[in-house]
């Protein structure tokens, strides 16, 4: 049997940006006729692979033939002009105009000096058509589900381009299961039809179900490309985290002190807490001085149960019960005011303010939680601030060192001092060690147990396997922003990859 030829050949692609190689010597073939998963952790080189694809970014070095023949990619317009069409998560379109609109954009047909609508209703129509679709194309886009306004952005990124690659970027982050199919089938005709399609998602059920071929990257290098068939999920996680299925075995399993003895009632209750397009209902038990590890990939629900835990998302389904008393207001400041405190996930967007000081960085929350008419005195907030340094061994000449000029290990201390200093029964900790050094991870790790010793409540999120089982007494393994499940006690790295794979 022939090899199916190639659409696209990237070969040796290397990118980078002040401070960092986000690409490395990396190469991608795309076939006629496939689906190709791009797979990996945050930080693994996806989007920016993708820019370089598309002319956003440009290689240091490295190939790109298309066809069999060497193309520069000059910027996004010259890749449509290739034959390179890509549908973002956010679907990018009018929703104020109709269908019929938004498909034709900048490509209206005119009859008498005016737009011809009868023609260019009948073109939309005729491009849903090629994905099955029927929907009156006159009426406003918004009036439409998102899985239909993906099918419209899709249509749209074929008849521009006449599209052979279509690039589809987390399409099935916000849509239910019944959108998720009905998009499906549209890529299923579509490769039917010899078109490449480039699938980007965290879910890795709808790989398994989609997806012909699998390339996993990871901090910015090729791990592999492997056939669905031939690649256990087990083994996709363990390439996606950077670890070896035999070496799971023989590493030593590092556990905290003895399991804390946990109160009656607990601390925070949820049941059957969820938000339509970001978690499924879920229940959840944190108790006094207990560490809950919550584990899963990027994408699997960890970030959206903390935003609900914390009140920056409200639910619309369940219940939650913080020291028995059930949540009716879910903001931060009402979190705050009942003792609850979070460290996002993102310290360069939600954390840390680079042009305030170091001072002005730890009160921000406790002055939000007393309120802007009462305002912290400066001697106290030195106080305050001097503590904390001391306390997680801020390394700075003084608190009014600006935030900016600090190491990502400090910024991150100083982030958890601010949510310290409000002194807090319940902290939820988002990755509180992405980005920094292993003796900062350390201190931050050993900070966590002695939190819980003081009998604080944490719960835990990070994308390091090793890190959730060395502190935590219970884990709470996450999928497809599912519970998928829960370990108590001891448990070793694989069981909870396992669960993480969705085989167990």
């Amino acid at each position: 049997m022939a090899a199916v030829p190639n659409l696209v050949t990237m070969k040796g692609i290397t990118k980078a940006f002040p401070g960092v190689v986000a690409l490395e010597d990396v190469d991608f073939a795309l076939r006629r006729g496939e689906i190709h998963a791009l797979m990996g952790e945050n930080g693994a080189g996806k989007s920016t692979l993708i820019k370089v694809l598309t002319g956003v970014e440009h290689p240091d070095s490295g190939s790109i033939e298309l066809e069999g023949k060497p193309i520069q990619v000059r910027s996004p317009l010259h890749s449509q002009e290739l034959g390179i069409s890509t549908v973002y998560q956010e679907v990018n379109l009018c929703t104020n105009i109709s269908v019929a609109e938004n498909i034709m954009l900048g490509r209206e047909p005119y009859r008498f000096g005016s737009i011809d609508w009868k023609t260019m209703n009948r073109s939309a129509k005729t491009a849903l058509k090629r994905l099955d679709i029927e929907i009156d194309v006159s009426r406003p886009l918004a009036e439409y589900s998102l899985a239909i306004q993906q099918m419209v952005a899709i249509a749209r990124s074929l008849e521009i381009s006449g599209a052979k690659i279509l690039i589809l970027d987390e399409p099935t982050s916000s849509l239910d299961a019944n959108e998720t199919a009905l998009l499906f089938d549209v890529m299923r005709k579509l490769k039917g039809e010899g078109l490449g399609i480039v699938f980007i998602t965290h879910f890795l059920e709808q790989v398994y179900r989609i997806a012909d071929r699998i390339t996993v990257l990871r901090n910015g290098k090729l791990v592999g490309t492997y056939d669905v068939a031939s690649l256990p999920r087990l083994e996709l996680v363990a390439k996606m985290l950077g670890r070896s299925v035999t070496e799971l075995d023989a590493m030593s399993q590092v556990k905290t002190q003895a399991e804390q003895t946990q109160a009656v009632k607990p601390v925070v209750q949820a049941n059957a807490l969820g938000l339509h397009g970001a978690l499924e209902p879920l229940d959840l038990e944190l108790h006094r001085g207990e560490v809950l590890g919550l584990a899963g990939l990027l994408g699997s629900g960890r970030t959206e149960t903390a935003n609900l835990l914390f009140g920056v998302d409200a639910p619309d389904s369940g219940t939650l019960v913080v020291k028995d008393e059930a949540v009716k207001k879910f903001s931060p400041n009402e979190s705050l005011k009942r003792g609850i405190a979070l460290c996002p996930e993102d310290r360069k967007a939600e954390g840390v303010v680079g042009e305030l000081t170091i001072r002005e960085n730890i009160i921000l929350a406790l002055q939000a939680r007393y309120g802007w008419f009462k305002f912290l005195d400066k001697q106290k907030q030195y106080t305050i601030a001097q503590e904390y340094i001391q306390l997680l061994g801020i390394v700075a000449p003084s608190p009014d060192q600006l935030v900016k000029n600090l190491s990502g290990g400090n910024q991150q201390k100083v982030i958890l001092a601010r949510w310290l200093a409000t002194n807090p029964d319940v902290l939820i900790l988002d990755e509180p060690t992405r980005g920094i050094d292993v003796g900062a991870k350390a201190e931050i790790q050993k900070l966590v147990l002695q939190l819980a010793a003081q009998n604080k409540s944490i719960v835990f999120i990070s994308s390091e396997l090793e890190e959730v089982l060395r502190i935590s007494q219970r884990i709470v393994v996450l999928r497809d922003h599912k519970k998928a499940a829960e370990f108590t006690g001891t448990v070793d790295d694989q069981t909870v990859m396992h669960a993480m794979a969705g085989t167990v």
